[in-house]
């Protein structure tokens, strides 16, 4: 991040949240409004509590449930990103998640290798996808088939920053920048040469660990990967980006993927579908004008659509995402 810019670092959602805001004096005021964004979100929609709605959902598989106004929205974001992909980023994917050990908060996951479970085996059998969930924005209410689990780990997230940017901005009018887990939004007037965001595998890493410095004027930022939250499970190793057709941790080509998009959730779809397109993803990318940075598993670095290269203290030119 800027280095120069005032910064708090704390966590929330089960990942590192910094907050980078021009004007010094509103920084912890800024603060307290990120804090309320980000509860809102977790209380609707996380996984990992009993007393969130999506818990409830869940629970309720086979039913159709009354839900609140952020579960709504962000189960609408879940479905559209599901269509944009045709498929590759769906929100029906909790189940295979606990099933191949991610069943607890990250924080909470353990190094360690965990204990045998149930072993996925891939059939031709149709699988329950996102077209099947059912959700009456207008009324909110959703239902999600029996025996279906959501996760919403694909977009909330990135829109969570998405608004939490955007409510500091609007109290304050001030350039600001949010990063959840390295999935960054930014709203206002930037600093000079632009918000400097060192890109790497692990967004916790600082400036020396492996990866690129870059730097963008406006809109999101987000990187997929799969070597950071992977584990090990009956002596595979495991991660968080789902195959929906084989229901199990998606066997991709590449490490790690960065893309620059109007948004942070749109980078974000755009990063977690890009592993999951694999040998695709380059082209994919190049045809959407989202400039990406793709790490294959031995290192080699792939860029399209304008990222640059090397180093560098001018912004990417960025087109918004042309999907509608």
């Amino acid at each position: 991040m800027s280095s120069c810019v005032p910064t708090a670092r704390w966590q929330a959602l089960g990942s590192t949240v910094v907050l980078q805001v021009l004007d010094p004096w509103q920084l912890q005021r800024a603060i307290e409004i990120v804090k309320q964004a980000l509860g809102e979100i977790d209380l609707a929609c996380s996984r990992f509590r009993e007393d969130s709605e999506l818990s409830r959902v869940n629970r309720a598989a086979g039913s159709q449930v009354a839900i609140g106004p952020v579960l709504t929205r962000e189960l609408d974001i879940a479905l559209r990103a599901a269509e944009l992909t045709d498929g590759a980023v769906d929100p029906c994917v909790g189940g295979a998640l606990e099933r191949a050990g991610y069943d607890r908060d990250w924080r909470l996951m353990a190094a360690a290798d965990q204990a045998p479970g149930e072993v996925l085996e891939v059939t031709a059998r149709r699988r329950a996808s996102w077209e099947s969930v059912e959700l009456d924005a207008r009324s909110g209410r959703v239902r999600v088939p029996a025996g279906v689990k959501l996760d919403l780990g694909a977009t909330a997230k990135a829109h969570a920053a998405d608004l939490a940017c955007a409510a500091v901005h609007e109290r304050f009018g001030a350039g600001v920048l949010v990063s959840l887990g390295g999935d960054i939004a930014t709203a206002g007037q930037p600093p000079s040469g632009g918000w400097r965001i060192h890109v790497t595998d692990d967004h916790r890493d600082g400036p020396e660990a492996p990866g690129q410095r870059v730097s963008i004027a406006s809109g999101g930022l987000a990187t997929s990967s799969i070597a950071v939250r992977c584990w090990r499970r009956d002596g595979r190793q495991m991660h968080h980006i789902i195959d929906p057709a084989t229901e199990q941790p998606a066997d991709t080509p590449w490490r790690t993927v960065s893309v620059a998009a109007a948004d942070c959730a749109d980078a974000n779809i755009a990063g977690t579908a890009a592993m999951l397109r694999g040998e695709d993803a380059p082209g994919w990318l190049e045809g959407l004008g989202l400039p990406a940075r793709l790490v294959r598993r031995d290192g080699a670095v792939v860029t399209v659509a304008g990222w640059p290269v090397e180093d560098t203290d001018g912004p990417i030119v960025r087109e918004q995402l042309s999907w509608t």
